[in-house]
């Protein structure tokens, strides 16, 4: 069923084209992934199609009752709010209900008596039962619990950004919607929480769309990729492996007709040349194919080149960290940790948010000092941290000054060197973003640029905190292929699994209580391994539980005599004969109180009272239930007793 129909959509930003005349269609089983250069209106028209931003010209049909959930890539909080209200701030029918609901118990805690408060109360939990809304409070917080918040009643103002970007994921995710839009999911979620992601949005009835850097997400979830290339868009049935293979394909005939068309030029201008004289309607018909072909050239297409690799010369000595120790707030993120950083490393590093890896790299960088221990740096070691913050923008000045107070040229591999100005249009900025200011710059061409300056320092140590947020997958490429001919030491901490496959030829781990271990090879190879680990794990406390119950069962001569003369006391004899009443009757009392409560109407007193005896029978059901499943277990094995 189709959901949603774009026609002739177009938007630009200043004199930018974002997109123009673009077309396309989302249907109910779609799951799109949308890719793009940084800067190509990805977010832009996610946003139109949420409603949230206006297209300059076009239509977009949307089917009657279809509902849009959408997921921004930097959302609003109340700050005040806690996390179930933020959670539940949404615009459907579904979400104000839970929204009143909730309201009107906190009102009905502070004024009990008040019977226009409870007569409301009993209103909106008829409309909650009929509309099946209990489910969305129960499923909120289970997948709340899954993304690591635990803590349903803590204000958000008091959440890192990282806990915030995931209350409203898990926001977006509980929203009855049809068609589901999330802008950069994966951001600032650690590899555990992208797992499960990955899995909860295969297997989610209705639509998706989202625009992801993570190339194992879309390979794993999407079964359509669209693409925002030169203001125009592509579509390619399958996940990102496929739209390689059919991207290469279109660019390639692409190439042909391009190599076709200057062929025609040339043999066209050479018989204009010739002096062909424009008087014969032939002729005339000729000369204007001609005049047609030159004006059919393709628009410049910008690919980023590859980057000359370059880098200050590496001494012997890199960084050596002796018996590092790091703590705050009383938590212990590093303990007793020893490293040898070498010329050639290629380490990643994982672990769950907050556990400590931007501390690490700091630590490494001479950013932060370690409570104890010692961090020895090489007198030759030049250091080029690209951090997860853009830091010390000035968003007046311009895209090329930014670069420029780095240097002006950038010395090549080959002896050589390129101004600042052909570094840039190496990283897709051409010559008139350059003098544009960095504050018309969307939020992946800033990353874009700062890794830019970051490379043009030259640096022979590089450490990287989340490089993938933000940049787009042709960024990512080129930069995996310039760091396969790095000559110096790299350090990322990634929570991209493509990525760190790429880079990574050792992985340490934060494993709690200021643990790091460290496991040889990518992180695929980690995850092997931690499996193993696990599977180890779980089969030595099977052979110690094996281990107990062959001991158990090895009885004595005397526990043999006991054995043969296993029975009910007189007590137990007479309480098993007498249980299923006992469960009987109170089964009953419940199944009353249970009338009582439908009976009892907006009495909010007498309900109150109702459930507090219906919570104490509840309580004693579950003791007598106990107690059956041991009678019977007990009476099973004396039977079996007598048997042998």
């Amino acid at each position: 069923m189709n959901l949603l129909s774009i026609e002739n959509l177009s938007k630009h930003f200043n004199e930018k084209i974002l997109f123009e005349h673009i077309s396309f269609g989302i249907d109910d089983r779609d799951k799109i992934g949308l890719i793009g250069v940084n800067g190509t209106g990805k977010t832009t028209l996610l946003k139109i199609l949420a409603g949230e931003e206006s297209a300059d010209t076009g239509n977009i049909a949307i089917g009657n009752d279809v509902k849009i959930g959408y997921l921004p890539q930097n959302p609003e909080f109340d700050e005040k709010a806690t996390v179930l209200q933020q959670i539940f701030w949404g615009n459907s029918s579904e979400m104000r209900l839970l929204r009143e609901y909730e309201q009107t118990v906190e009102q009905i805690d502070h004024h009990p008596s008040d019977s226009r408060l409870q007569k409301r109360l009993l209103t909106l939990s008829q409309q909650m039962d009929n509309g099946n809304i209990w489910r969305l409070e129960s499923e909120a917080k289970s997948i709340l619990t899954k993304l690591g918040i635990e803590d349903f009643s803590a204000v958000i103002g008091d959440l890192s950004g990282g806990q915030k970007k995931r209350i409203a994921l898990a926001s977006a995710l509980i929203n009855p919607s049809d068609l589901l839009i999330l802008d950069e999911p994966t951001n600032h979620l650690d590899n555990e929480i992208i797992d499960w992601l990955e899995e909860y949005l295969a297997n989610r009835k209705g639509a998706l769309l989202m625009v992801t850097h993570d190339r194992y997400f879309l390979d794993r979830v999407v079964n359509l990729i669209i693409e925002l290339d030169q203001a125009q868009l592509y579509s390619y049935s399958g996940n990102y492996s496929t739209f390689l293979e059919l991207k290469a394909e279109r660019l390639a005939l692409e190439q042909a007709n391009e190599l076709r068309r200057q062929n025609i030029l040339r043999q066209e201008l050479a018989w204009i040349r010739r002096g062909a004289k424009a008087r014969s309607t032939k002729q005339k018909a000729r000369i204007q194919r001609f005049e047609r072909l030159q004006e059919d050239e393709p628009d410049y297409r910008p690919e980023m080149a590859e980057i000359s690799v370059v880098s200050s010369r590496l001494g012997k000595k890199v960084i050596e960290l002796e018996h590092i120790s790091k703590s705050f707030g009383g938590q212990r993120l590093i303990n007793d940790f020893d490293y040898i950083i070498l010329r050639n490393e290629r380490a990643g590093i994982v672990g769950p948010n907050g556990s400590g890896k931007t501390t690490l790299l700091n630590i490494i960088a001479g950013i932060l000092p370690p409570d104890s221990g010692d961090v020895a740096v090489g007198q030759t070691v030049k250091i080029g941290y690209f951090s997860q913050e853009n830091t010390e923008m000035n968003e007046e000045q311009r895209v090329i000054e930014y670069i420029q107070e780095v240097a002006e040229f950038y010395p090549t591999e080959e002896g050589n060197s390129i101004s600042a100005s052909q570094m840039l249009e190496r990283f897709l900025f051409l010559p008139e973003m350059q003098w544009s200011h960095i504050a018309n710059l969307s939020g992946g061409e800033r990353r874009r640029l700062y890794l830019c300056r970051v490379l043009m320092e030259a640096p022979n140590v590089l450490l990287f905190d989340e490089p993938t947020n933000d940049l787009d997958i042709q960024t990512l490429g080129i930069l995996e292929d310039y760091l396969d001919e790095f000559p110096g030491a790299i350090i990322v901490v990634s929570h991209d699994r493509y990525f760190l496959d790429r880079v990574a030829e050792k992985i340490y781990a934060f494993e709690g209580n200021g643990q790091i271990k460290q496991y040889p090879g990518n992180y695929s190879d980690y995850q092997r391994l931690s499996r193993e680990k696990l599977n180890s794990k779980v089969n030595e406390q099977e052979k110690s539980r094996s281990k107990v119950i062959q001991q158990n069962t090895s009885d004595t001569e005397e526990q043999q005599k006991q054995k043969k003369t296993l029975k009910f006391t007189f007590k137990e004899q007479r309480e098993y004969a007498e249980i299923d009443d006992r469960i009987g009757e109170v089964e009953e009392e419940l199944e009353g109180i249970s009338g009582k409560i439908v009976d009892a109407g907006s009495d909010y007193e007498l309900l109150q009272q109702l459930a507090d005896q219906q919570k104490l029978l509840e309580g004693r059901l579950e003791e007598l239930m106990e107690r059956w499943v041991y009678l019977n277990e007990l009476a099973e094995a004396i039977e079996k007793n007598k048997k042998r």
